[in-house]
C-alpha cells in the first residue's frame, strides 16, 4: 500500500527538496511588481512577482528593504535576489527576497556584485591593507574631468580651506567607453610622478551608467596598485561604487573628498603657533635650568678660583723639583762613593802602585821587560823603573 502522507509532511518535504535544489538558492529573478504591500507595522514588504506566463508570491523582510535603495510600486520591472521557499502555512511557493533592483539595473547590477564578490575575494576591501591619508599633504593629486562639476567643487573647497595648497590635475574622462583605461592611467601617472601626497579620484553624481567608469575592474586594480593613498569620491552620498571598497578612504561627495584631504591653513598656522609657544617656554626652562647648574658648579671647586688650580699645580711642581733634585744629588754621591771604592781596588793592582812599595821594573835596552839574568850580557846597558822615574844602568856581574 502506498504512504499516506499527511498535508503537513507533504508540504514539509516539498520545503526540503527545493531547499537541496542549489540553483533555487541565492538565484536572481526579473518579472514585473503587483499587489506590491509595505506593512509599516513590520516594515516586511509583500509582492506578487509575474511575467506574460506565470506570477509568484514574494516576501522581503525589513533587515533586507532598508537596504534597499529605491521604493518599489505595482507594474516596476526588477531583478530579484533571494532563495525560493515554500510557506508551510499555506503550502505555497514564495520567493524570498535579499536584494532588489530596478529591472533597467539589472545587468549592471549583476556586473557589479559579481566584481564586488570577485575582489572582496582576492582581499582587496581588506582593512588592513588600506593605507592611512596623511594629515599635512604637501601637494593634492586629482583624477576627474576637467570640465566637470567636481574639479570646481575641489578646487573651491581646497581653496577656502587652504590657498597656499598646491595641486595637480591628471584630467581623465570620467564616463563612456575610454573612461575606464582613461582613469587608470591617470592613477598610475600620478604614481609615476612621485610629486603628489594623496590622489582624489572621482566625479559628480550620476546614474549608474554614468557612474559605471568606477565599477569596472581596470580602475579598481589601477586604485588597489597605487602606492599613493586614494579617496575615492564619485556620486552623491547614497552612491557606492567599486572604487569606494578599494579606495584607502571613501567620500561622500567631491567636496567631501577635499575637506578630508586638505587641512585648514588657520588651523595649522594656529597649531605652529601654539608648538612655537611651547618650545619657547621649554627652551626658556631649559636655558634657566642649566644656568642655575653652570652656577652651582661655578660657585664650589676650581670653577669658583681657576688660579687656586693653578697654584696648587705650581706648589706641585716646586715640590717635584725639590724631590728631584736631592734625589740626583743623592744618585750623584752614591755613584761616586762607588767611583772612589773601585779607584782604590784598582790603585791595589796597579803595578804604580806595587813599585811606590819599593819594588821596580827592569827592560833591555828595546824595553823588553826583563824576568831573568839569561835575558841580559854583561856590560849591555838596561833601564830600571822606579816607583819615582827610572834609572839606566851596565849590567857588570850576573849573578845567582
Amino acid at each position: 500500500m502506498p504512504k499516506i502522507w499527511t498535508v503537513s509532511e507533504l508540504v514539509s518535504q516539498i520545503g526540503y527538496v527545493l531547499q537541496e535544489r542549489g540553483e533555487l538558492q541565492n538565484c536572481w529573478i526579473s518579472g514585473e511588481l503587483s499587489n506590491f504591500k509595505n506593512h509599516r507595522a513590520s516594515g516586511h514588504w509583500y509582492f506578487t512577482l509575474k511575467d506574460e506566463l506565470s506570477s509568484l508570491k514574494g516576501v522581503m523582510f525589513k533587515s533586507r528593504s532598508e537596504r534597499a535603495r529605491f521604493i518599489p510600486t505595482d507594474g516596476l520591472k526588477v531583478i530579484i535576489r533571494g532563495n525560493i521557499r515554500i510557506y508551510e502555512r499555506e503550502g505555497t511557493i514564495q520567493f524570498y527576497a535579499e536584494e532588489m533592483e530596478p529591472s533597467g539595473l539589472g545587468q549592471l547590477y549583476l556586473a557589479f556584485e559579481q566584481l564586488k564578490l570577485k575582489l572582496a575575494g582576492e582581499g582587496l576591501f581588506d582593512p588592513m591593507r588600506k593605507k592611512e591619508i596623511p594629515r599635512y599633504p604637501r601637494r593634492i593629486g586629482i583624477v576627474t574631468s576637467p570640465t566637470g562639476a567636481a574639479i570646481r567643487d575641489i578646487l573651491n573647497i581646497m581653496e577656502r580651506r587652504h590657498p597656499k595648497m598646491s595641486w595637480v590635475l591628471a584630467p581623465t574622462a570620467v564616463q563612456g567607453e575610454a573612461a575606464p583605461r582613461e582613469v587608470a592611467q591617470a592613477i598610475a601617472r600620478l604614481n609615476r610622478l612621485r610629486t603628489v601626497d594623496v590622489i582624489i579620484v572621482g566625479r559628480g553624481g550620476g546614474s549608474l551608467e554614468e557612474l559605471w567608469a568606477f565599477n569596472t575592474e581596470v580602475v579598481a586594480r589601477a586604485i588597489a596598485a597605487s602606492v599613493i593613498p586614494v579617496i575615492s569620491a564619485v556620486g552623491h552620498e547614497t552612491d557606492v561604487t567599486i572604487s569606494d571598497y578599494v579606495a584607502d578612504l571613501r567620500a561622500p561627495t567631491p567636496s567631501a573628498a577635499a575637506e578630508l584631504a586638505v587641512p585648514i591653513l588657520q588651523d595649522l598656522q594656529f597649531q605652529v603657533n601654539q608648538l612655537f609657544v611651547q618650545l619657547q617656554s621649554a627652551m626658556g626652562t631649559l636655558i634657566e635650568r642649566r644656568r642655575q647648574s653652570l652656577d652651582r658648579i661655578s660657585n664650589r671647586g676650581p670653577l669658583k678660583d681657576p688660579f687656586w688650580r693653578i697654584d696648587q699645580n705650581r706648589q706641585r711642581l716646586d715640590t717635584l723639583q725639590m724631590r728631584l733634585q736631592e734625589g740626583l744629588t743623592r744618585f750623584v754621591a752614591d755613584k761616586n762613593g762607588i767611583l772612589k771604592l773601585f779607584a782604590a781596588k784598582l790603585n791595589l793592582l796597579s803595578p804604580l802602585a806595587i813599585l811606590g812599595r819599593g819594588y821596580s821594573l827592569t827592560y833591555d835596552q828595546e824595553g823588553n821587560l826583563l824576568r831573568s839574568m839569561d835575558q841580559v850580557e854583561c856590560h849591555q846597558q838596561i833601564r830600571v823603573r822606579l816607583g819615582e822615574g827610572s834609572l839606566r844602568c851596565e849590567v857588570l856581574e850576573k849573578e845567582f
